[in-house]
Protein backbone atom coordinates (compact mmCIF):
# COMPACT_ATOMS: atom_id res chain seq x y z
CA UNK A 1 0.00 0.00 0.00
CA UNK A 2 1.13 3.52 -0.77
CA UNK A 3 0.62 5.43 2.48
CA UNK A 4 1.74 9.03 2.84
CA UNK A 5 3.30 10.94 5.73
CA UNK A 6 1.33 14.09 6.36
CA UNK A 7 4.00 15.87 8.45
CA UNK A 8 7.63 15.62 9.50
CA UNK A 9 10.21 17.63 11.42
CA UNK A 10 13.30 18.48 9.40
CA UNK A 11 16.56 19.34 11.13
CA UNK A 12 17.47 19.83 14.77
CA UNK A 13 16.42 22.55 17.20
CA UNK A 14 16.76 25.15 14.44
CA UNK A 15 14.70 23.03 12.05
CA UNK A 16 11.16 23.40 10.73
CA UNK A 17 7.93 21.47 10.32
CA UNK A 18 7.00 20.31 6.84
CA UNK A 19 3.41 19.33 6.11
CA UNK A 20 1.32 18.27 3.14
CA UNK A 21 -0.87 21.22 2.20
CA UNK A 22 -4.23 19.46 2.26
CA UNK A 23 -5.99 22.53 0.90
CA UNK A 24 -4.46 21.70 -2.48
CA UNK A 25 -5.45 18.02 -2.65
CA UNK A 26 -6.29 16.17 -4.80
CA UNK A 27 -5.46 18.58 -7.59
CA UNK A 28 -1.88 19.26 -6.49
CA UNK A 29 0.57 17.68 -4.06
CA UNK A 30 2.35 20.53 -2.30
CA UNK A 31 4.52 20.63 0.80
CA UNK A 32 4.23 23.58 3.17
CA UNK A 33 7.09 24.71 5.41
CA UNK A 34 6.26 26.12 8.85
CA UNK A 35 9.21 27.96 10.40
CA UNK A 36 7.38 29.93 13.08
CA UNK A 37 4.27 29.71 15.24
CA UNK A 38 2.24 32.15 13.13
CA UNK A 39 2.75 30.05 10.01
CA UNK A 40 1.73 26.91 11.88
CA UNK A 41 -1.32 28.62 13.41
CA UNK A 42 -2.47 29.65 9.93
CA UNK A 43 -1.83 26.15 8.58
CA UNK A 44 -3.98 24.60 11.33
CA UNK A 45 -6.70 27.27 11.17
CA UNK A 46 -7.08 27.02 7.39
CA UNK A 47 -6.91 23.20 7.42
CA UNK A 48 -3.65 22.87 5.55
CA UNK A 49 -3.01 20.31 8.29
CA UNK A 50 -6.07 18.77 9.95
CA UNK A 51 -7.27 15.77 11.90
CA UNK A 52 -7.16 15.70 15.70
CA UNK A 53 -4.03 13.52 16.08
CA UNK A 54 -2.15 15.35 13.32
CA UNK A 55 -2.75 18.81 14.72
CA UNK A 56 -1.79 17.53 18.15
CA UNK A 57 1.58 16.40 16.79
CA UNK A 58 1.91 19.65 14.85
CA UNK A 59 1.17 21.63 18.01
CA UNK A 60 3.94 19.78 19.86
CA UNK A 61 6.42 20.81 17.20
CA UNK A 62 4.96 24.31 17.39
CA UNK A 63 6.38 24.50 20.90
CA UNK A 64 9.82 23.94 19.40
CA UNK A 65 9.17 26.76 16.94
CA UNK A 66 8.09 29.07 19.77
CA UNK A 67 11.45 28.69 21.52
CA UNK A 68 13.31 29.17 18.26
CA UNK A 69 12.59 32.91 18.13
CA UNK A 70 13.67 33.90 21.63
CA UNK A 71 16.12 36.79 21.72
CA UNK A 72 17.82 35.77 24.96
CA UNK A 73 21.29 34.28 24.44
CA UNK A 74 20.89 30.60 23.60
CA UNK A 75 23.83 29.68 25.77
CA UNK A 76 22.80 31.93 28.67
CA UNK A 77 22.34 30.10 31.98
CA UNK A 78 18.76 29.07 32.74
CA UNK A 79 19.42 27.26 36.00
CA UNK A 80 17.15 27.88 38.95
CA UNK A 81 13.38 28.07 38.99
CA UNK A 82 13.58 31.79 39.77
CA UNK A 83 15.95 32.61 36.94
CA UNK A 84 14.63 35.62 35.02
CA UNK A 85 15.78 34.13 31.72
CA UNK A 86 14.14 30.80 32.51
CA UNK A 87 10.89 32.53 33.46
CA UNK A 88 11.02 34.54 30.25
CA UNK A 89 11.49 31.41 28.14
CA UNK A 90 8.66 29.51 29.84
CA UNK A 91 6.31 32.50 29.73
CA UNK A 92 6.93 32.89 26.01
CA UNK A 93 6.42 29.17 25.44
CA UNK A 94 3.06 29.16 27.25
CA UNK A 95 1.86 32.30 25.48
CA UNK A 96 2.61 31.02 21.99
CA UNK A 97 1.28 27.56 22.77
CA UNK A 98 -2.01 29.06 23.99
CA UNK A 99 -2.18 30.97 20.73
CA UNK A 100 -1.72 27.70 18.82
CA UNK A 101 -4.34 25.92 20.93
CA UNK A 102 -6.92 28.59 20.05
CA UNK A 103 -6.72 27.68 16.35
CA UNK A 104 -9.02 24.61 16.71
CA UNK A 105 -10.92 24.53 20.02
CA UNK A 106 -12.85 21.27 19.55
CA UNK A 107 -10.00 18.83 18.85
CA UNK A 108 -8.71 17.94 22.30
CA UNK A 109 -5.47 16.36 21.00
CA UNK A 110 -4.06 19.79 20.21
CA UNK A 111 -4.31 21.04 23.79
CA UNK A 112 -3.27 17.62 25.16
CA UNK A 113 -0.02 17.68 23.17
CA UNK A 114 0.68 21.32 23.96
CA UNK A 115 0.16 20.80 27.68
CA UNK A 116 2.49 17.82 27.56
CA UNK A 117 5.37 19.78 26.02
CA UNK A 118 4.77 22.70 28.39
CA UNK A 119 4.97 20.30 31.32
CA UNK A 120 8.20 18.90 29.89
CA UNK A 121 9.67 22.40 29.67
CA UNK A 122 8.57 23.33 33.18
CA UNK A 123 10.19 20.25 34.69
CA UNK A 124 13.35 20.56 32.61
CA UNK A 125 16.69 20.82 34.37
CA UNK A 126 18.44 22.12 31.26
CA UNK A 127 21.05 24.75 32.02
CA UNK A 128 20.81 26.64 28.72
CA UNK A 129 18.14 27.69 26.26
CA UNK A 130 19.51 25.29 23.67
CA UNK A 131 19.34 22.52 26.22
CA UNK A 132 15.69 23.36 26.91
CA UNK A 133 14.96 23.42 23.21
CA UNK A 134 16.51 19.98 22.76
CA UNK A 135 14.33 18.54 25.51
CA UNK A 136 11.16 20.06 24.04
CA UNK A 137 12.09 18.76 20.59
CA UNK A 138 12.67 15.28 22.02
CA UNK A 139 9.23 15.41 23.65
CA UNK A 140 7.59 16.47 20.37
CA UNK A 141 9.34 13.63 18.54
CA UNK A 142 8.14 11.21 21.22
CA UNK A 143 4.55 12.36 20.66
CA UNK A 144 5.06 11.85 16.91
CA UNK A 145 6.42 8.31 17.41
CA UNK A 146 3.64 7.42 19.84
CA UNK A 147 1.06 8.59 17.33
CA UNK A 148 2.54 6.33 14.63
CA UNK A 149 2.44 3.34 17.01
CA UNK A 150 -1.06 4.28 18.18
CA UNK A 151 -2.41 4.24 14.63
CA UNK A 152 -1.05 0.77 14.01
CA UNK A 153 -2.58 -0.60 17.23
CA UNK A 154 -5.98 0.94 16.49
CA UNK A 155 -5.93 -0.67 13.05
CA UNK A 156 -5.07 -4.07 14.43
CA UNK A 157 -7.66 -3.81 17.21
CA UNK A 158 -10.41 -2.87 14.79
CA UNK A 159 -9.65 -5.00 11.72
CA UNK A 160 -11.71 -7.89 13.13
CA UNK A 161 -14.90 -5.89 12.57
CA UNK A 162 -14.30 -5.74 8.79
CA UNK A 163 -15.53 -8.96 7.18
CA UNK A 164 -14.97 -10.32 3.68
CA UNK A 165 -17.47 -8.83 1.27
CA UNK A 166 -18.32 -5.84 3.50
CA UNK A 167 -19.08 -2.38 2.22
CA UNK A 168 -17.84 0.15 4.78
CA UNK A 169 -19.06 3.74 4.99
CA UNK A 170 -16.70 6.41 6.33
CA UNK A 171 -17.13 10.13 6.88
CA UNK A 172 -14.61 12.98 6.55
CA UNK A 173 -10.97 11.82 6.68
CA UNK A 174 -9.51 9.79 9.53
CA UNK A 175 -6.54 8.38 7.66
CA UNK A 176 -2.84 9.01 7.28
CA UNK A 177 -3.63 12.61 6.33
CA UNK A 178 -5.18 13.12 9.77
CA UNK A 179 -2.38 11.59 11.87
CA UNK A 180 1.36 11.10 12.01
CA UNK A 181 0.84 7.43 11.17
CA UNK A 182 -1.63 5.49 9.04
CA UNK A 183 -4.77 6.96 10.53
CA UNK A 184 -7.48 5.89 12.96
CA UNK A 185 -10.65 4.81 11.15
CA UNK A 186 -8.74 4.19 7.92
CA UNK A 187 -6.04 2.32 9.81
CA UNK A 188 -8.69 -0.31 10.55
CA UNK A 189 -9.26 -0.64 6.80
CA UNK A 190 -5.56 -0.76 5.99
CA UNK A 191 -4.99 -3.54 8.50
CA UNK A 192 -8.01 -5.45 7.17
CA UNK A 193 -6.51 -5.22 3.68
CA UNK A 194 -3.13 -6.47 4.95
CA UNK A 195 -4.99 -9.46 6.42
CA UNK A 196 -6.24 -10.26 2.92
CA UNK A 197 -9.86 -9.26 3.40
CA UNK A 198 -11.82 -8.09 0.38
CA UNK A 199 -14.15 -5.17 0.96
CA UNK A 200 -15.34 -1.91 -0.53
CA UNK A 201 -15.43 1.58 0.96
CA UNK A 202 -18.03 4.29 0.47
CA UNK A 203 -16.75 7.77 1.32
CA UNK A 204 -19.30 10.54 1.55
CA UNK A 205 -18.35 14.03 0.43
CA UNK A 206 -18.18 15.54 3.92
CA UNK A 207 -19.33 18.99 2.96
CA UNK A 208 -18.67 21.85 3.07
CA UNK A 209 -14.93 21.21 2.69
CA UNK A 210 -15.20 17.86 0.92
CA UNK A 211 -12.67 15.97 3.09
CA UNK A 212 -14.25 12.66 2.09
CA UNK A 213 -14.36 13.39 -1.63
CA UNK A 214 -10.99 15.14 -1.78
CA UNK A 215 -8.88 13.44 0.86
CA UNK A 216 -10.27 10.04 1.84
CA UNK A 217 -10.94 8.99 -1.74
CA UNK A 218 -7.45 10.16 -2.76
CA UNK A 219 -5.78 8.37 0.13
CA UNK A 220 -7.67 5.09 -0.24
CA UNK A 221 -7.24 4.93 -4.00
CA UNK A 222 -3.48 5.41 -3.56
CA UNK A 223 -3.52 2.49 -1.14
CA UNK A 224 -5.27 0.24 -3.66
CA UNK A 225 -8.59 0.10 -1.78
CA UNK A 226 -11.86 0.07 -3.76
CA UNK A 227 -13.56 3.38 -2.90
CA UNK A 228 -16.73 5.07 -4.16
CA UNK A 229 -17.69 8.67 -3.37
CA UNK A 230 -21.31 9.54 -2.63
CA UNK A 231 -23.13 12.76 -1.78
CA UNK A 232 -23.71 13.27 1.93
CA UNK A 233 -27.48 12.80 1.54
CA UNK A 234 -27.17 9.36 -0.10
CA UNK A 235 -26.11 7.33 2.95
CA UNK A 236 -29.65 6.67 4.19
CA UNK A 237 -30.92 5.15 0.99
CA UNK A 238 -27.86 2.88 0.74
CA UNK A 239 -28.49 1.63 4.27
CA UNK A 240 -32.17 1.05 3.47
CA UNK A 241 -31.07 -1.10 0.52
CA UNK A 242 -28.72 -3.15 2.76
CA UNK A 243 -25.72 -1.86 0.85
CA UNK A 244 -23.76 -0.66 3.92
CA UNK A 245 -22.46 -3.25 6.42
CA UNK A 246 -20.73 -0.95 8.90
CA UNK A 247 -19.85 2.70 9.49
CA UNK A 248 -16.49 3.75 10.91
CA UNK A 249 -15.35 7.30 11.62
CA UNK A 250 -12.74 9.14 13.66
CA UNK A 251 -13.23 11.60 16.52
CA UNK A 252 -12.02 14.99 17.66
CA UNK A 253 -13.12 14.73 21.29
CA UNK A 254 -14.82 12.05 23.35
CA UNK A 255 -16.55 12.91 26.62
CA UNK A 256 -16.39 10.75 29.74
CA UNK A 257 -19.76 9.18 28.93
CA UNK A 258 -18.81 8.30 25.33
CA UNK A 259 -20.54 11.18 23.55
CA UNK A 260 -18.29 11.93 20.58
CA UNK A 261 -17.57 15.11 18.62
CA UNK A 262 -16.61 14.53 15.02
CA UNK A 263 -17.02 16.21 11.65
CA UNK A 264 -20.44 17.73 11.06
CA UNK A 265 -22.75 15.09 9.61
CA UNK A 266 -21.50 12.27 11.84
CA UNK A 267 -24.54 12.53 14.12
CA UNK A 268 -26.92 12.13 11.17
CA UNK A 269 -25.05 9.01 10.05
CA UNK A 270 -25.26 7.53 13.54
CA UNK A 271 -29.05 8.03 13.59
CA UNK A 272 -29.41 6.39 10.18
CA UNK A 273 -27.13 3.53 11.18
CA UNK A 274 -29.09 2.90 14.38
CA UNK A 275 -32.40 2.91 12.52
CA UNK A 276 -31.11 0.45 9.92
CA UNK A 277 -29.23 -1.70 12.48
CA UNK A 278 -25.85 -0.98 10.90
CA UNK A 279 -22.90 -1.16 13.36
CA UNK A 280 -21.42 2.29 14.01
CA UNK A 281 -17.79 2.46 15.18
CA UNK A 282 -15.55 5.27 16.40
CA UNK A 283 -11.77 4.83 16.02
CA UNK A 284 -9.66 7.21 18.09
CA UNK A 285 -6.60 7.30 20.37
CA UNK A 286 -6.82 7.55 24.14
CA UNK A 287 -5.60 11.15 23.87
CA UNK A 288 -8.90 12.07 22.19
CA UNK A 289 -10.83 11.28 25.38
CA UNK A 290 -11.58 14.30 27.54
CA UNK A 291 -12.57 12.68 30.82
CA UNK A 292 -12.97 16.09 32.46
CA UNK A 293 -15.89 16.76 30.13
CA UNK A 294 -18.77 14.66 31.42
CA UNK A 295 -21.18 14.88 28.48
CA UNK A 296 -21.11 15.83 24.85
CA UNK A 297 -23.20 18.95 25.33
CA UNK A 298 -20.23 20.51 27.16
CA UNK A 299 -17.86 20.03 24.21
CA UNK A 300 -17.04 23.39 22.55
CA UNK A 301 -18.01 23.35 18.88
CA UNK A 302 -15.86 25.34 16.49
CA UNK A 303 -17.69 27.70 14.15
CA UNK A 304 -16.11 28.01 10.72
CA UNK A 305 -16.22 30.94 8.26
CA UNK A 306 -19.43 31.41 6.29
CA UNK A 307 -17.43 31.53 3.07
CA UNK A 308 -16.83 27.77 3.29
CA UNK A 309 -20.54 27.22 2.69
CA UNK A 310 -21.21 30.28 0.58
CA UNK A 311 -18.58 29.40 -2.01
CA UNK A 312 -17.31 26.31 -3.78
CA UNK A 313 -13.91 27.39 -5.03
CA UNK A 314 -14.52 30.80 -6.57
CA UNK A 315 -18.18 30.08 -7.39
CA UNK A 316 -20.79 31.59 -5.08
CA UNK A 317 -23.56 29.11 -4.21
CA UNK A 318 -25.89 31.14 -1.99
CA UNK A 319 -27.69 34.45 -2.55
CA UNK A 320 -26.08 37.57 -1.17
CA UNK A 321 -27.28 38.54 2.27
CA UNK A 322 -28.44 35.04 3.26
CA UNK A 323 -27.17 33.93 6.68
CA UNK A 324 -24.87 30.93 6.94
CA UNK A 325 -24.53 28.52 9.86
CA UNK A 326 -21.31 26.51 9.66
CA UNK A 327 -20.35 24.43 12.72
CA UNK A 328 -17.31 22.25 12.04
CA UNK A 329 -18.50 19.40 14.27
CA UNK A 330 -21.52 17.76 15.81
CA UNK A 331 -21.86 15.38 18.75
CA UNK A 332 -22.94 11.75 18.42
CA UNK A 333 -24.49 10.38 21.62
CA UNK A 334 -22.88 7.29 23.08
CA UNK A 335 -26.14 5.34 22.74
CA UNK A 336 -25.69 5.46 18.93
CA UNK A 337 -22.14 4.06 19.03
CA UNK A 338 -21.59 0.31 18.81
CA UNK A 339 -18.00 0.49 20.04
CA UNK A 340 -15.00 2.79 20.32
CA UNK A 341 -11.74 1.36 19.03
CA UNK A 342 -8.56 2.68 20.68
CA UNK A 343 -4.92 1.63 20.83
CA UNK A 344 -5.68 0.07 24.23
CA UNK A 345 -8.50 -2.12 22.95
CA UNK A 346 -12.21 -1.89 22.19
CA UNK A 347 -14.88 -0.25 24.36
CA UNK A 348 -18.13 -2.07 23.63
CA UNK A 349 -21.33 -0.12 24.38
CA UNK A 350 -19.46 2.99 25.57
CA UNK A 351 -20.70 4.59 28.79
CA UNK A 352 -19.14 6.14 31.89
CA UNK A 353 -18.42 2.79 33.56
CA UNK A 354 -17.04 1.03 30.48
CA UNK A 355 -14.82 3.96 29.57
CA UNK A 356 -13.49 4.31 33.12
CA UNK A 357 -12.75 0.57 33.16
CA UNK A 358 -10.95 0.87 29.83
CA UNK A 359 -8.51 3.38 31.30
CA UNK A 360 -7.85 1.47 34.52
CA UNK A 361 -7.35 -2.04 33.17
Amino acid sequence: MRLIKTLRWIGGIDGFLEIIDQRKLPGAFKMLRCENVKQLYDAIKTLAVRGAPAIGVAGAFGAVLSLKRLTTSKSAPLRGLRSAKRSFALKNLKKECEYLASSRPTAVNLRWAIERVISCAQSSTAGTLNGLRREVLAQAKAIFDEDVAMCLKIGRNGAKFVKDGFTVLTHCNAGALATAGQGTALSVLYEAKIQGKRFKVVADESRPLWQGARLTAWELSRAGIDVTVICDNMAGVLMSQNKIDMVIVGADRIAANGDTANKIGTYSLSVLAKMHQVPFYIAAPSSTFDLKTKKGKAIPIEQRPAEEVRFCGDKQLTPKGVDIYNPAFDVTPAKNITAIITERGVIEKPNVANIARHFTE
